[in-house]
């Protein structure tokens, strides 16, 4: 059994879930730490979801064990149904009852508290939401909507909050306000929080830390530098972000590829294929570095996307690079590269290298 540190606001070991013959949950072991915010990223199916509802109590594993602040609510002999977990929901849908007002959303889950109105009134105003407590969920905003839902998780002053893919009802521009809103909530909170998403943007720009789950397993878990810096394979890279990858000779700290020899950031030995990102790619006069041949450009405002294809191969790599140089599809321009690669034994046979 995996050992996790006791002091975690959430533990689980071992986790597993079958629904028929299709394992969504594969021996899963994982620790929330106290006020961290923990995303469970990774393609759909890939069973993030079925964990959180795990945590949450909404359904009952077939194996493991979940722990919330020192007490097993599962195992083999106890299962504590979802309202004694002590743990705050918003959901994808947000959930809100359109019969009720902001206000009495919000003060849904406090039963008979004294303190209802006054807690009410700290969670409008800790979602800057003051003055809307007497409308309905119709006559708001799709991010208005969302930060109700957050105050209602949030109003019972619950153990762990618990977001299942909680802005992909929202727009493309509202998404990226919305989340930094919402960082900024759990951060006032100190709440201790677990963000179930696909999207590798939301879970770097929200998540201390990353679980990057495939096929029901947990396949890595790190700070999101290291996931995008030094994933554990190919999957994970290509996941976590833009991939070129180039084959090459590694040789220790170094590895010899068509564009020179790539420092490594970390020692490996014998045929690799080499990833780089594309930030650690730059493109100059073809007089210097690897011959290449722009193949497309996509202008972003403050920077710019570049396609080359290497002359002397059929790779063709994506550069991202500042928006000052005008690349001209065509031109031939020399490749450099400025940063670390990280390699991963090579996918070709030996006499193809």
């Amino acid at each position: 059994m995996t050992e996790l540190p006791l002091e975690s606001t959430v533990i689980c070991r071992d986790l597993r879930k079958s629904f028929g013959a299709v394992q969504a949950v594969r021996n899963v072991s994982l620790a929330l730490r106290r006020g961290e915010c923990l995303a469970l990223l990774g393609p759909s199916g890939c069973g993030k979801t079925t964990v959180l509802r795990l945590i949450a109590g909404l359904e009952r594993p077939d194996g493991g064990a979940i722990v919330i602040n020192g007490r097993t609510v599962s195992d083999g002999r106890v299962f504590e149904p979802a309202h004694r977990r002590h743990v705050g929901l918003v959901f994808q849908d947000y959930a809100l009852f359109s019969h009720m007002t902001v206000a009495q959303n919000v003060a849904y889950g406090l039963g008979r508290r004294s303190d209802r109105r006054e807690r009410v009134a700290a969670m409008l105003a800790l979602v800057g939401l003051e003055g809307l407590e007497e409308r309905y969920p119709h006559e708001l905003s799709g991010g208005q909507q969302q930060r109700v839902a957050l105050a209602r998780a949030l109003a019972p002053q619950p153990d762990i909050l618990l977001l299942d893919e909680p802005f992909s009802n929202l727009d493309v521009a509202l998404r990226r306000q919305v989340r930094e809103e919402v960082q900024r909530i759990l951060r006032q909170a100190g709440v201790s929080a677990i963000l179930v998403t696909h999207d590798q943007e939301e879970a770097m720009s929200l998540g201390d830390r990353i679980a990057l789950m495939f096929d029901g397993a947990l396949h890595q878990i790190g700070t999101p530098r290291d996931l995008y810096e030094h994933p554990v394979s190919r999957r994970a890279a290509q996941f976590m972000g833009d991939s070129n990858f180039v084959s090459g000779q590694a040789q220790g700290s170094v590895a010899h590829t068509i564009l020179g020899t790539v420092a490594l950031a970390q020692p490996a030995q014998g045929a690799v294929d080499v990833l780089l990102r594309p930030e650690v790619l730059t493109l100059d006069g073809a007089e210097n570095g690897t011959r290449a041949i722009v193949s497309g450009q996509m202008y972003l405002g403050a920077r710019q996307v570049v396609w080359v294809k290497l002359a002397e191969e059929a790779a063709v790599l994506k550069v991202l690079c500042g928006a000052g140089a005008r690349w001209q599809t065509g031109q031939v321009v020399g490749v450099h590269v400025t940063g670390e690669g990280v390699a991963f034994p090579s996918t070709l046979p030996q006499d193809e290298l």
